[in-house]
């Protein structure tokens, strides 16, 4: 029988290998820690009118306790993040996985709104750490040809943790009060852990980077890689490479870094100013409560349901081209959602269906971009930045809107310039996709090196 190689080359060997159960393992986990993230970020809006009421709060001074968290968010992306490349991307999940549990359970003992405020702002830093090392692990660990799709896949955790928010909100909150919403925000994930201890596997290109045995992790791919199998990667940076934040401004990346920020800004802007002033304005055009939430909800379905058709696109005909394309049909609806609020009912839920493909659906899907863009040792550090950077677009998106409707604008008006932005982003994300293609680092020029190599 021929000798087993004992060298083996990543990506090219997770890229040619069947989808397997580790694989899996990873989608399952990384799904579950975005699902909780999801659940914990959105809980604390359907408990705010709860907690008001028992302590006697006006609704304004619940607004920095529901703005804490996202602040906590951008803390999380932007300063612990980038510790994963130093500590490890498994290391950083399960720790942030452990922080915004613990930190959620401790919240049910609040007993004033400036501890819950604090203890908001340092979950939302545990739940902003969690994400990224999530995406980095789900797409290293992903082949090639379904990438895209994988991180998609998770994102829409992220997702249905929304939805499931909703839903668990109605049923504990009258039964049991909004403490029992963050019991059960808190347990769940700290359940997770162990889980996460046990089958999570550690990224093969930190390890790598690190001088660490990596054919352990391999052989949960391949069980008959032999345990001496000597690994290396086309993507490991030389021994003077600089850390991940301080490449992203480096002369290579610097373009398009700020080009992706103004997407993900962009993106993160039409997202929350549509999931704020939706119900505002259908409300105020006379439409039953009942048409608003289904209306409000479809956004969210919309955004979970583009995800099963954007991932597979992006991975069969370029993650760059279907982004722009999505950008520019979104256009087209957000303009469309202007002139329709006056329409059947059934159109309007339509088009804000398909709106909520195209935003909703664009946010999950530049994640994903995200992770493509960057080398796999500075993704994590390139997508949490992209998504801290991006949430200003987030809290100033529904503050432009807010003055536009206060200046009068119709509907038709406001909606109109919301479809500009769609426009910008779609042509910047094309002129990225054309970027990274002709200036691609180094390594992943090397794409005809052979993945296995024969020993002497």
């Amino acid at each position: 029988m021929p000798e087993h190689p004992r060298t083996v080359h990543l990506p090219g060997f997770i890229d040619d290998r069947p989808i397997g159960r580790l694989q899996c393992i990873v989608l399952a986990l990384c799904g579950l820690v975005m699902f909780l993230d999801g659940f914990d970020t959105q809980a604390i809006s359907y408990m705010a009118p709860s907690i008001a009421r028992e302590w006697g709060l006006s609704p304004s001074a619940m607004g920095p306790v529901l703005s804490s968290a996202l602040v906590g968010l951008m803390i999380g992306y932007l300063v612990l993040s980038p510790l994963a490349d130093r500590f490890g991307h498994r290391a950083m999940v399960i720790a942030a996985t452990a922080s915004f549990s613990v930190l959620t359970v401790l919240t049910t003992f609040a007993p004033s709104v400036e501890v819950l405020l604090a203890a908001r702002l340092l979950t939302g830093i545990g739940l902003g750490a969690a994400a990224p090392s999530a995406i980095a692990l789900t797409s290293e660990f992903a082949p090639r040809r379904r990438r895209a799709t994988f991180v998609l896949v998770i994102y829409c955790g992220f997702s249905l943790g929304f939805v499931a928010a909703g839903m668990a909100a109605g049923t504990l909150i009258p039964l049991l009060g909004w403490r029992s919403m963050f019991l059960v925000g808190g347990v769940v994930p700290l359940v997770l852990v162990p889980l996460l201890w046990r089958l999570l596997p550690e990224s093969p290109a930190y390890l790598i980077r690190r001088g660490r045995p990596v054919a352990h992790t391999l052989r949960r791919l391949d069980p008959s890689l032999p345990a001496d199998t000597e690994v290396r990667s086309a993507d490991q940076p030389d021994a003077h490479a600089r850390i991940p934040i301080v490449r992203l401004f480096e002369r290579r990346w610097l373009l398009g870094t700020l080009l992706l920020w103004l997407v993900f800004a962009i993106n993160l802007a039409e997202f929350y100013a549509l999931q704020s002033w939706l119900p505002t304005i259908l409300e105020n055009l006379g439409h039953p409560t009942s048409t608003v939430v289904t209306a409000t909800t479809l956004t969210t379905v919309g955004g979970i349901a583009a995800a099963l058709i954007t991932g597979p696109a992006m991975d069969r005909f370029g993650a760059g081209y279907t982004l722009g394309i999505l950008y520019v049909v979104g256009a087209v609806f957000v303009g469309v959602l202007g002139i329709v609020f006056g329409a059947s009912l059934w159109l309007l839920l339509c088009v804000t269906f398909l709106v909520g493909c195209c935003v909703s659906g664009g946010q999950k899907s530049v994640i994903a971009f995200g992770s493509l863009f960057y080398a796999p040792d500075m993704r994590s550090t390139g997508v949490a930045w992209a998504l801290g950077i991006g949430r200003v677009g987030g809290i100033l998106g529904p503050i432009v809107v807010g003055l536009a409707v206060g200046a009068g604008w119709s509907t038709a008006q406001l909606f109109t310039a919301l479809a500009v932005p769609m426009l910008v982003a779609a042509v910047t994300v094309l002129a990225l996709a054309r970027r990274r293609h002709q200036d691609a680092p180094a390594p992943h020029t090397q794409t005809r090196q052979p993945h296995v190599a024969v020993p002497d």
